[in-house]
């Protein structure tokens, strides 16, 4: 255990040792943080103000924008500060709590898009039972259950890593602290309690991923066998979005967790950390706004009411 209290902080990878390159990194990064962040709050202040919205599906929508929100809030701005100020360093401490975190809205995220699996699943295979089903009481529990696992998930994971030793220096491969870059400096012997963890969680992706699967069989059986052409455009509307965000978190997250660490060059993990931390929370409201007839209309109404009392205003000063 020596060795683990002896690492004060961690050295995380940088993008480049250049002056001018690290500038552009900053300015990369916070681009694509800003667009990630205004389509989240654009997601998330529309439902709350549009009662037409007010339904579990949008429910557990606005809980994903919140999510994404704080999930890509963990790790971009320690690397904005970081190129800013030329350095690479994250404190012991910093790097545990990016890992919770991480790991908090990453967990959550999931369980919450298999939860919005099953309420499209009731929704288009069992109408008539629907709001019997998706109560009040119910989805909020729903939700709730996603941030309570979420959370726990997110505790056992983190105090199991960093409760082994660490004998292979302080340099993560990784511009944030990522599990599988920290386990590679575990000496051999103290990170096995974590693999049985991480192999627990594959498991347990495996079954919520079947459960997603199942739901959208369904689905798409139900709905083709639906006789009017709107009623499929609509029922398709509202699973494509949530079918292609689910995809992308999937394909993201299984790529940058199976790739072997120790094959893989500085660049890949650079690639694929910024593809897993980035993408996902900056294409969920584009997808949700573009693909989904309902909220492109409230969108719309939000903004054209907000320039209408922008342009009333100024007509009054005049």
């Amino acid at each position: 255990m020596s060795n683990q209290t002896t690492v004060t902080e961690f050295l995380l990878l940088g993008f480049s040792d250049i002056w001018e390159l690290q500038i552009l990194h900053f300015v990369v990064f916070l681009v694509l943080y800003l667009i990630s962040l205004l389509g989240n709050l654009l997601i998330i202040t529309t439902i709350a103000l549009d009662h037409h919205l007010h339904s579990p599906m949008y429910f557990f929508l606005m809980n994903l924008s919140i999510l994404d929100f704080g999930y890509i809030s963990v790790t971009i701005p320690k690397s904005m500060a970081n190129s800013l100020m030329n350095t690479r360093s994250i404190s012991y401490s910093g790097c545990v709590a990016q890992v919770f975190f991480f790991l908090l809205f990453a967990s959550a995220n999931f369980a919450l898009l298999t939860i919005m699996a099953y309420d499209r699943y009731v929704a288009i295979c069992q109408p008539l039972h629907y709001e019997m089903v998706m109560t009040r009481r119910a989805f909020v529990q729903m939700a709730s259950s996603a941030w309570i696992s979420g959370f726990l998930y997110s505790a056992l994971h983190t105090g199991n890593t960093f409760a082994i030793s660490f004998c292979g220096g302080n340099m993560v491969d990784q511009f944030y602290c990522e599990i599988p870059q920290l386990l590679h400096l575990a000496c051999s012997d103290s990170y096995l309690g974590e693999v049985v963890i991480i192999s627990l969680s594959v498991l347990l992706c495996l079954i919520c991923f079947a459960f997603i699967t199942v739901s959208y069989y369904q689905i798409f059986k139900t709905v083709l066998r639906i006789p009017s052409e709107q009623g499929r455009h609509k029922a398709f509307s509202t699973c494509l979005p949530h079918l292609l965000v689910v995809s992308l978190f999937l394909f993201t997250a299984t790529f940058a967790f199976l790739k072997p660490t120790s094959n893989s060059t500085s660049d890949l993990n650079l690639l694929v950390g910024v593809l897993y931390s980035i993408m996902p929370p900056m294409m969920n409201p584009i997808i949700y706004s573009m693909r989904n007839k309902e909220m492109k209309a409230a969108l719309s109404k939000l903004i054209g009411w907000r320039l209408f009392r922008k342009n009333k205003m100024s007509v009054f000063r005049h």
